[in-house]
């Protein structure tokens, strides 16, 4: 059984007790929540005490990364250009969409009552400043004190400039820190699979104390939650079309055909690694010479989810509309800000993981409670199938459009092979 499935396994388990004890014998529910949640909240903890250390070491080495692709061509740097600009474009979107659908379908008053009940102890993360004093408070004087008060946006700040600078340094410098933080992110990505090992645990005891509390209300609030998720997603996705039809001028009946077995592998793997030979084929149907899309795909493999920004502000948005966060456009900016940057860190990871490393701090830059993304995480199952299948289909939008610009290449033995499947 995967860890995905073991860890929604617990959920279900947790919330089908918590309603039933709830129903047959109440002083026995409460009983257990005093049992459950020091638990519950305990996992949760060891779940955000790897944040801080994931984000910053992630984002150092996505910047060499980045900057190495950089030095390896006009290709490389067109995608990395494009990838850029789609982020962006996925997270103010993202915001978008999201508050679309809160307006349109707003959960119930009785669910989220419910889900406040149960995470009655949580707090806005940080009180958003005035703008002047935003402009202000966003240059850390002390980056240390940042991370260590949850100061998400001015830790940010604070590593891609040491992250651009790290990149300016001769090579045998530059390879050292590079390394040393590759072996930060590694360690932390270790220590955060520990966690999600005993999550079936932790969220068995979160999903009691929701379904004691809060009642079958709790599984209609989780539903309605996938459903508003997905459908950011599938926002995202669509986009794909377009752009291939427009950027890469390729017809959209070419472009589904092309795509399909990707995409069927995406949806049955959730992997857009598992999905790289798919996608070559499907950027060859499409005209794109090897020469490119080797170059483009595992670039966007490595380094660009184009759901990631869309769907990590959906969940942050869809928590503060739960918990009736006030939220004007600077918190929205600043939550646009971190998702488009956070995802850059986060693409090669699995889902789960990218889950709490991308989404906590767009919550903590918006003022927004940390605490049920614990909870929410265990239903990511539906809502990664999603991000999954955009993001390969965002890839082979991309790699037609960059084929496209730079122009055709000679046909290649490796391009034959292709040809024949």
């Amino acid at each position: 059984m995967s860890q995905a499935t073991r860890i929604l396994a617990g959920l279900g388990a947790g919330l089908a007790l918590g309603v039933f004890l709830a129903g047959q014998s109440p002083d026995t529910a409460l009983s257990g929540i005093a049992i459950a949640e020091p638990i519950g909240t305990a996992w949760l903890n060891a779940l955000r005490m790897t944040i801080v250390p994931l984000v910053v070491s992630l984002l150092i080495t996505g910047i060499a990364q980045t900057a190495e692709a950089a030095r390896a061509g006009r290709i490389a740097t067109r995608s990395l250009l494009l990838f850029i600009v789609i982020l962006w474009t996925s997270s103010a979107l993202g915001a978008l969409f999201t508050l679309t659908l809160l307006d349109l379908f707003p959960l119930g008053n009785t669910a989220a009552e419910a889900l406040r009940a149960t995470f009655g102890t949580a707090a806005p993360a940080a009180q958003v400043p005035p703008f002047t004093d935003f402009l202000v408070a966003i240059v850390p004087t002390n980056p240390v004190s940042a991370a260590a008060n949850d100061q998400f946006l001015p830790l940010i700040l604070f590593t891609l400039v040491f992250g651009f600078a790290l990149t300016r340094l001769p090579q045998d410098n530059r390879g050292v820190l590079v390394r040393l933080f590759q072996a930060i992110a590694d360690t932390m990505l270790i220590v955060i699979n520990w966690v999600l090992w005993l999550g079936p645990v932790g969220v068995f005891a979160l999903g009691y104390v929701v379904g004691a509390r809060a009642g079958t209300a709790a599984f209609g609030a989780l539903i309605h939650y996938v459903l508003v998720l997905m459908s950011v997603g599938l926002g995202i996705w669509l986009l794909a079309y377009p752009l291939a039809r427009f950027g890469g001028r390729v017809p959209i009946g070419r472009f589904l055909k092309a795509t399909a077995p990707a995409q069927a592998v995406a949806i049955s793997t959730q992997s857009s690694l598992a999905s790289l030979p798919a996608m070559l084929k499907g950027a060859g149907d499409v005209g794109v010479p090897v020469a490119t899309s080797g170059v483009v795909l595992p670039m966007a493999v490595a380094l660009f989810r184009a759901t990631g920004p869309a769907m990590n502000l959906g969940v942050a948005l869809y928590v503060a509309h739960v918990f009736g966060v006030p939220l004007g456009a600077g918190q929205i900016a600043a939550g646009i800000a971190a998702g488009a940057i956070t995802t850059m860190g986060a693409a090669s990871l699995p889902g789960q993981i990218s889950f709490v490393s991308s989404i906590a701090p767009i919550a903590v830059a918006m003022g927004v409670p940390v605490e049920p993304l614990a909870l929410l995480v265990a239903v990511e199952t539906l809502p990664d199938i999603v991000r999954t299948l955009g993001n390969v289909t965002m890839n082979v939008a991309v790699t037609a459009t960059i084929g496209e610009r730079v122009g055709g290449s000679a046909v290649t033995e490796a391009d034959a092979i292709l040809a024949e499947g």
